[in-house]
């Protein structure tokens, strides 16, 4: 395994494997056997960066979430697991009540709904401290600086280590960091947004997003992760669930333009060049990448699992990335 550092205070930066693993269904649709396999062998394989959040999956059962993170809780309790495994969890998303969603009923980002939330996370997976906070999605309806204020508390408290932010503007997330540093507290320092090999189409409304995607790292974040070193990307559905590889499993209908199929071509190329999986490729990609990113990919095998452990070492030369960096998709 590899490992990068996240933060810069040495009070709450953590070294953090290169590979995240995603517990999105684990303790849903993956069952606790099988959860507990991949997170052993994941641990393992030196694997110590886990991904959940407080309202995964209420999508599963129509109810509020909280499945995810209990899960870990127990596995962290039948393994004596302690903070030698970073877990990261999000809050702001989570359904009020059963049977709604975050577009209609969420949670959001009130400083009262940080600390309730924040705590019941600690409880669910039995922790005194969260290695990494995000805020899940965006909340319109608080002010900033009540939100900035929320998460420092934690932070100072010492209930909370990192913070980190998801699925919103990139204006929200400098506003909200401008807050903090004036005011001398913690800001965001992980931004949790998806990216793969693929680009998509930003374009497309959806009902969280009713101008077009927030939640893709584009342009603007990865200027941003430029100009501001000490941030990381932590990027999710970096495999887009499966479709490189499953006939079953398309590509997502934001991925249906023009520059695709010319993406696709060459990724195809570097894979059969290496003797590896296209998902490898892809993670091997993020994994070496100038800018600080961390794929973040789920498995519901251990079979899986094993397949993204072995883009860990799988070394693109320079030429396949300039090659797979240098394709003109427009």
């Amino acid at each position: 395994m590899k490992y990068r550092t996240m933060g810069a205070d040495p009070k709450s930066r953590r070294e953090v494997s290169v590979l995240a693993l995603g517990a999105m269904l684990f303790g849903s649709r993956t069952d606790e056997k099988t959860s507990f396999a991949v997170l052993d062998r994941y641990v393992e394989a030196g694997g110590n960066f886990v991904d959940t959040s407080d309202n995964y999956a209420f999508w599963v059962d129509g109810g509020q979430g909280g499945q995810s993170e209990e899960l870990l809780g127990r596995w962290r309790r039948s393994r004596g697991i302690g903070d030698e495994i970073v877990i990261a969890t999000k809050l702001g998303a989570r359904p009020l009540a059963p049977g709604t969603s975050y577009t209609d009923n969420p949670e959001g980002l009130s400083a009262k709904v940080i600390r309730e939330s924040a705590e019941r996370s600690r409880e669910r997976l039995g922790v005194d401290r969260l290695d990494l906070l995000y805020a899940h999605i965006d909340d319109s309806t608080v002010p900033q600086q009540e939100t900035v204020e929320g998460f420092a508390a934690l932070v100072a408290e010492g209930t909370v280590g990192l913070l980190g932010v998801s699925n919103q503007a990139m204006w929200r997330v400098e506003r909200a960091r401008a807050l903090a540093a004036a005011a001398g507290l913690p800001g965001y320092e992980v931004l949790q947004y998806q990216h793969s090999y693929l680009r998509p189409r930003t374009d497309v409304p959806s009902d969280l997003f009713p101008d077009g995607s927030l939640g893709h790292a584009g342009a603007e974040l990865l200027g941003y992760l430029r100009a501001e070193p000490g941030l990381t990307l932590v990027a999710y559905s970096p495999l887009l669930t499966g479709a490189y590889v499953r006939p079953d499993k398309p590509l997502p209908p934001d991925h249906d333009h023009p520059g695709t199929p010319a993406r696709l071509a060459v990724l195809n190329e570097v894979a059969r060049e290496t003797g590896a999986t296209v998902n490898q490729v892809v993670l091997a990609w993020q994994i070496g990448h100038e800018l600080p990113v961390v794929p973040l990919a789920g498995a519901s095998s251990v079979a899986q699992l094993e397949e993204n452990l072995a883009a860990v070492d799988l070394d693109l030369t320079p030429e396949q990335r300039e090659r797979l960096d240098g394709v003109v998709t427009v």
